[in-house]
Parts: structure tokens; C-alpha cells; sequence
């Protein structure tokens, strides 16, 4: 499903160049959850937002789903992005003025979808995700735990191949992480292909595959 060859990612700052990524070769099947973690400036974000869409490798090849991502334009990458890849962050970046339930349709909305559709849609994820009796609470009303919980039904409901998670417990005490993380792993067992960047250890732990990563090279990529 995920086939990244030989991908670097170099920075030039001031007159130096910065190796972000150098020479990383990873294969992630369908359904695998895995996480990526290492410490602060190993290379991990920057390989998130590669397998997100959201920047271009220097070199390399990123194929998805068998589709060289690395040789389409500006509006190709922004479909396959939208049609394939979920996104949950540390900071939930919910809109403060809309309900639980309107955040959730964002994505629809802005894909023309119909209102009963997206509706449905909607309320069946924050269902899913333990939330049914919070749909028209705002964020502000809700705990951090609900919140991450809201943006992970969000970033579901496109109906994505992959859902990338950046520190999604970073913000939360562990009792909120366990649910956030044990709503994600329910959709993983349903075969959503799961990647988490994380440095905590006792989240990284919980992935089947980990991926470890150092001065923006792959340390080591063990599996249980």
C-alpha cells in the first residue's frame, strides 16, 4: 500500500544543508499499524507530512496504493490526499464555534456532499468513536479526550485508506490517551491502515510495528 524508495528531504538554512530525510526505505501493507517514533528532529515529522501529501520528497519515489505520488501536479496531490489519507494532531484543530457533530461533516461540506448524507455520516463516526450523547456540545464543552476523539471521527469521515497520527495523546493525561488510542486501534482492527508519530514509549509500545528513526534515517523497524 505505502512503497517509499530511496526518499530524501534536504533543507538548505542559511548556507547549510539540513538532511531531514536521507535515504529512507519503508514498505507499510494494508491494515498495518505502526509507529514511527525517535526524538525531536530524527526525522519523523518530516516523514509524516511526506506519506501525508503535505510536502515532496527531494528524492525518491512514494508510491500509494500502487500511484507514484512524487510525479503529480498541486491539484492531483490535494485529491489523493483528500480521497485517501486521514489526519489527527496534537492540537485537534477543532472550530470553536461549531458543534461536535458540524466539526465532524467539515470535510463533507467541503467536498459538496449532500447535508443528509454527511449528517449520517457524522453522527454514525462520533457514534463509533463514544460520543453519541455529545453531538451538539462545542469544544470548549467538551474534555481534551472528547476532543481528540471528535477530530479522529473528523479525519474517518472520507472514508480514508490511512489515518496519520502525530502525537495524538501529547496534550492528554493517560487516562484520556487510553481512550484516544484504544478508539484508534478499534479502527485499525477494522483494516484502516494506522501510523502514529510518537516519542513516548509507552505509546509506541502499543504498535505491533515500530519504526525507529535517528538523524533522519531509519535506526531500526522491528515487528512483534
Amino acid at each position: 500500500m505505502i512503497d517509499l524508495s530511496h526518499i530524501s528531504r534536504f533543507f538548505q538554512v542559511g548556507g547549510e544543508t539540513v538532511h531531514a530525510l536521507d535515504d529512507v526505505s519503508i514498505r507499510i501493507g494494508a491494515g498495518e499499524y505502526s509507529a514511527v517514533m525517535g526524538p525531536s528532529g530524527s526525522g519523523k515529522s518530516t516523514l509524516l507530512n511526506i506519506l501525508g501529501l503535505l510536502d515532496r520528497p527531494t528524492s525518491g519515489t512514494y508510491l500509494l496504493d500502487g500511484t507514484d505520488t512524487t510525479s503529480l501536479d498541486a491539484n492531483a496531490l490535494a485529491r489523493v490526499r483528500g480521497e485517501r489519507v486521514g489526519f489527527i494532531f496534537q492540537t485537534f484543530h477543532l472550530v470553536s464555534r461549531l458543534t461536535a457533530l458540524e466539526n465532524v461533516e467539515l470535510p463533507m461540506v467541503l467536498a459538496s456532499r449532500a447535508p443528509a448524507e454527511r449528517r449520517a455520516r457524522a453522527k454514525e463516526l462520533l457514534q463509533r468513536v463514544g460520543l453519541a450523547d455529545r453531538v451538539q456540545h462545542r469544544p470548549d464543552q467538551l474534555s481534551g479526550g472528547q476532543r481528540q476523539r471528535v477530530a479522529i471521527a473528523r479525519a474517518m469521515i472520507m472514508r480514508p485508506a490511512v489515518l496519520l497520527a502525530d502525537e495524538p495523546t501529547g496534550n492528554l493525561d493517560s487516562a484520556s490517551g487510553k481512550d484516544v488510542l484504544d478508539a484508534l486501534e478499534r479502527l485499525n482492527t477494522e483494516g484502516l491502515t494506522l501510523i502514529v508519530v510518537t516519542h513516548d514509549q509507552l505509546v509506541g509500545d502499543r504498535a505491533p510495528r515500530r519504526i525507529r528513526m535517528l538523524d533522519g534515517k531509519v535506526l531500526d523497524d522491528v515487528r512483534r
